[in-house]
């Protein structure tokens, strides 16, 4: 008795929404857990948990850094994986998830011990970034295996990005309320709490597992993935983006490849300084607004203002790339988030911080939509120059990711390596000039600065909508 092939669905073909919701629901519990250390960790570190300015630099530093060296590593691993039923890239975020719940509930939780707070935060921190690595790399490279249709492709980002940002919203508000109360009761209390009780409380508190959205991604694999899927159990699954009779090239063949692609490097320069900015304004808001800007009872409030007008306006940067095509709405939803935020250091009252909420969602969510957006048309490109090489979806997200994180980790442990060269007082009611002096600069003038280098490089990106259109008639 013979077995029949299991079905197979044509990846040009259009996507289901079903298929899409799935494949984006996969990625907003990540993004809950990256919104509250992203905006919050470093003045729960400073304020709750009470380590000096130095050593929380060395944390965000040396945490951030490990996490971007742990991305090609990861990339490297997955290429190397075997494939199983359920594909190549599900068991590593099937495997991952458990400890990545444990390792975050630590990092918010507050020892009983004083001398040895900095090797707890760092190693958790590290634990962290390192789990967060194996499930982002190969559920961020699942874009490429949804479809050869780059229509498809750039719906599913979006759809991704909505719901990545919804997640980031739900953590925000979440952390964001915990950390809201611990440091108005903490800060020039009326009451008497300890900050070893704000700590276990609000690690208790916020830890969102993201097991629940496991069965949501499974499901999306299994609609929406169907390269990944044998087609019988002994036959291994073919990449739908290659002649079946090619032969896999060595990881560091294939690396030196990705790395001589002009694209991607012009790609990833431009978003690397693009991200350091937004990074360093999400990072330093709440101290800003708690010691520069006499906002501290608003942030709350005002961080959540910045995410829901980044969630409703994905789907607006989705229609202006189809309209206008991507690079033009990168110049366009980039460059809209500087005079903002130089106006919230010179005029710094509440009218203007939510005035500048509003128009700075609109940037976080063009720079959290184009990226993803235009990483899969440098992977055809790459393609289509190197019809022989298969199998590298994942250098190129997770060198991406490096690079990113990497800059941003920099960024993070100098930024806050500045607050303690000014003389960021741990603890106090107020703090000194140059500590208000400095998170001006580092909420205005730097951010404004990257965004610039990013943009002037993002010039030279040769990827124009004709160019686009032409690769997508070799598919």
């Amino acid at each position: 008795m013979s077995h029949k092939p299991l079905p197979m669905t044509v990846l040009s073909q259009k996507l289901s929404l079903c298929s899409k919701l799935c494949f984006a629901i996969g990625g907003a519990p990540k993004e809950v857990a990256a919104s509250a250390t992203a905006f919050f960790l470093q003045i729960y570190l400073l304020d709750v948990a009470q380590i000096n300015a130095f050593q929380a630099s060395m944390v965000l530093f040396i945490g951030k850094v490990w996490g971007a060296v742990t991305d090609p590593i990861v990339g490297f691993l997955i290429m190397k994986s075997r494939w199983t039923k359920i594909g190549r890239l599900m068991p590593w975020m099937v495997g991952c998830t458990p400890f990545l719940v444990v390792s975050y509930f630590y990092l918010w939780f507050v020892p009983p011990f004083i001398t040895g707070r900095f090797i707890w935060y760092l190693g958790f921190y590290c634990l962290y970034q390192t789990l967060i690595t194996c499930f982002h790399v190969p559920y961020s490279a699942l874009t490429m295996f949804l479809s050869t249709d780059q229509k498809e492709r750039d719906s599913a980002t979006a759809y991704r990005m909505t719901m990545e940002v919804l997640g980031t919203l739900v953590g925000a508000a979440i952390q964001g309320q915990i950390v809201a109360s611990a440091h108005t009761l903490k800060h020039c209390p009326t009451h008497n709490v300890t900050a070893g009780y704000l700590g276990n409380s609000s690690g208790a508190e916020i830890v969102k597992s993201p097991v629940h959205s496991q069965d949501y991604l499974s499901h999306a694999v299994s609609v929406t993935l169907p390269s990944q899927e044998p087609r019988c159990a002994q036959t291994r699954p073919q990449n739908p983006y290659a002649p079946r009779t090619e032969k896999q090239l060595p990881f560091y063949r294939g690396f030196i490849l990705v790395m001589r692609h002009g694209p991607y490097l012009t790609l990833t320069a431009a978003f690397l300084f693009i991200t350091v900015a937004i990074q360093l304004v999400q990072s330093n808001f709440v101290l800003f607004c708690t010691y520069a800007a006499d906002l501290k009872d608003h942030f709350h409030n005002i961080v959540l203002t910045i995410l829901v007008s980044a969630v409703i306006s994905i789907p607006l940067w989705q229609w202006f790339l189809e309209r206008f095509g991507k690079k033009t709405a990168a110049f366009c939803g980039i460059t809209w988030i500087m005079p903002f935020t130089l106006m919230l250091v010179f005029i710094p009252n509440v009218a203007v911080a939510y005035i500048v909420a509003v128009s700075s969602g609109l940037s976080v969510a063009a720079s959290l939509l184009l990226p993803w957006s235009m990483l899969p048309d440098v992977v055809d490109d790459f393609r289509l120059a190197n019809p022989y090489s298969k199998g590298h979806e994942a250098i190129f997200y997770s060198f991406y990711v490096f690079f990113t994180k990497f800059a941003s980790g920099i960024s993070l442990g100098v930024s806050t390596l500045c607050l303690e060269f000014a003389g960021y007082d741990t603890g106090a009611c107020k703090q000194p000039a140059p500590v208000v002096y400095t998170l001006k600069l580092l909420i205005g003038a730097a951010p404004v600065a990257f965004i610039v280098t990013g943009l002037m490089i993002l010039l030279l990106y040769p990827i124009s909508e004709d160019v686009r259109l032409r690769n997508k008639t070799y598919y």
